[in-house]
């Protein structure tokens, strides 16, 4: 497939891109992530389309860690942005009310999912999804008078310290963590429906149990599907259960929508797939309309916070909530739901063609344009040729704990094999071949050995055969040089050039 697009690059142009990297490495702290990996200087973009300081374009399958549900500059974002600063309107506020913020709440409100919408209040917060879930955690613990905090192995909820304890990678904490239920490695080694069980049967002992050493807490947090975790779809029927044990116990359940709100998983919102409904939901990212925006939506009758419980400085962003009204009407008015159910789909369906031809790719899963391509441990020459009909963790049997739409394919209980070793030296190579080829991608899961896609709603047809072919010669090349079965797969892949992924 053809690299990015070649535009003029004069020696002037390379020469400001690679200054302002080294001042970056210079100046900016060790803390830095992406880029680290991406080291690109935006200046221009447009929907899906980036364009660097060097004169090069990319594909942007980040879109600001999902933040960008509309793509880049999208025309109604823009207009809505322009109409306030031509208003002459203030642009900070506090928590005044304005008739922006008026309309925010009024789209905001009319997607929220049924039960909610009609019995909720909302509390803007700080600036970042991290922000919500601090409020949340002060909001239900407010309500019921406890103070432990139920969250899930693998979560990722912010990096505050409140937040931090209840994601996966956190240490020296005081939040009982429980499983989450996935098929390719399932913590109980089994997947599917039986794995699911298992994780649900796990929490009830834990919170029936007197004998747990965890109380009774004042709230569960959980994510519909795991993002940094490695994205991993929640089985429908498992978050039904989810919300019946915390409802039977008086346990808020709060439900982390940061990165999956706004249309990404092919409904609006998340939960809508299992059809609960959840006591409090926290809000960022794609609510913003790509500026910072957060807040927490939760039931009436938990707001039991005096005046001044929960403030911030930066909680009234005009410009956000303009933006993030014109992206909520957009995504409900086109029905960008749908479109990223579909198409999500269909990507899926392809790339786990694409895992069928390269055994580095243990697993593909996602739901909508939520997606995660696993690579592993490459093997010798000959293994992980699979048979037809046989998915990337071996042979398909029943779909995960009542259906999850577009969840990774599961097998029946008792044959899974073992999964190989997760690869993030596998990983960040094709994330740097595809970087090459002009495209970005992220990469998350438990051992970064996932290749996260995350395109806006409004990608094109044609922008994802470009997306798939680019990330599939990225993974060619990766496996051409590890081993002749992976060079073996790449020449094939040449010769059926014609058939292509579109």
């Amino acid at each position: 497939m053809a690299g990015p697009t070649a535009v003029a690059e004069p020696a002037q142009a390379r020469a400001a891109h690679e200054g302002i990297l080294r001042r970056q490495s210079a100046r900016e702290s060790a803390a830095r992530t992406y880029a680290r990996a991406l080291p690109i200087v935006p200046v221009r973009a447009r929907g899906l389309t980036i364009e660097g300081a060097d004169g090069r374009r990319y594909l942007d399958c980040l879109s600001g860690a999902g933040t960008l549900a509309l793509g880049h500059n999208h025309p109604v974002v823009l207009e809505a942005i322009r109409k306030v600063l031509d208003s002459g309107a203030p642009l900070h506020v506090l928590d005044l009310a304005t008739p922006v913020k008026d309309a925010f709440i009024t789209e905001l409100f009319r997607t929220l999912p049924g039960g909610l919408a009609d019995h909720a209040r909302v509390q803007f917060c700080g600036p970042a999804g991290t922000d919500a879930v601090e409020a949340a955690f002060k909001l239900v613990r407010a309500a019921t008078g406890r103070n432990g905090i139920l969250a899930f192995a693998g979560a990722y909820h912010g990096m505050t310290s409140g937040a931090l304890e209840a994601s996966g990678d956190a240490f020296d904490v005081r939040v009982a963590r429980l499983p989450y239920p996935q098929d390719y490695r399932c913590p109980f080694g089994v997947g599917g429906p039986h794995g699911a069980e298992l994780a649900a049967r796990w929490t009830q002992s834990l919170l029936d149990d007197p004998k747990s050493g965890v109380p009774l807490p004042a709230g569960m947090i959980l994510e519909p599907v795991q993002g940094e975790g490695g994205v991993l779809p929640a089985p429908d029927e498992w978050m039904r259960r989810m919300r019946r044990i915390t409802a039977d116990r008086s346990v808020p359940l709060i439900a982390d929508e940061v990165q999956t709100g706004v249309g990404r998983t092919g409904a609006f919102w998340a939960v809508e797939h299992s059809g609960i409904t959840p006591d409090v939901m926290v809000l960022s990212k794609a609510i913003g309309g790509s500026l910072p925006l957060a807040v927490v939506v939760y039931r009436d009758d938990l707001d039991v916070w005096e005046p001044g419980a929960h403030a911030g400085t930066f909680r009234g962003n005009q410009l956000a909530m303009a933006a993030g009204t014109a992206t909520m009407a957009y995504v409900r008015e086109n029905d960008l739901t749908a479109r990223a159910a579909t198409l999500g789909a269909r990507m899926l369906q392809q790339l786990r063609s694409l895992a069928r031809e390269f055994p580095v790719i243990g697993d593909v899963r996602g739901r909508g344009l939520m997606i995660g391509i696993e690579l592993v441990e490459a093997e010798g020459e000959g293994v992980g040729e699979r048979a037809e009909g046989e998915g990337p963790a071996g042979p398909l049997g029943t779909a995960g704990f009542g259906s999850s739409g577009g969840a990774s394919a599961s097998v029946v209980p008792g044959t899974i094999p073992s999964p190989r070793p997760a690869s993030p030296e596998l990983a960040a190579a094709v994330q740097q071949e595809c970087l090459r080829r002009g495209l970005i991608v992220e990469l998350g899961g438990r051992h970064a050995s996932v290749i996260r896609l995350l395109p806006p709603l409004t990608i094109t047809d044609e922008q994802t055969t470009a997306v798939l072919d680019r990330l599939a010669d990225a993974v060619a090349a990766v496996a051409g040089s590890h081993g002749p079965a992976g060079e073996r797969q790449r020449q094939r892949r040449r010769r059926n050039r014609g058939e292509g992924m579109g």
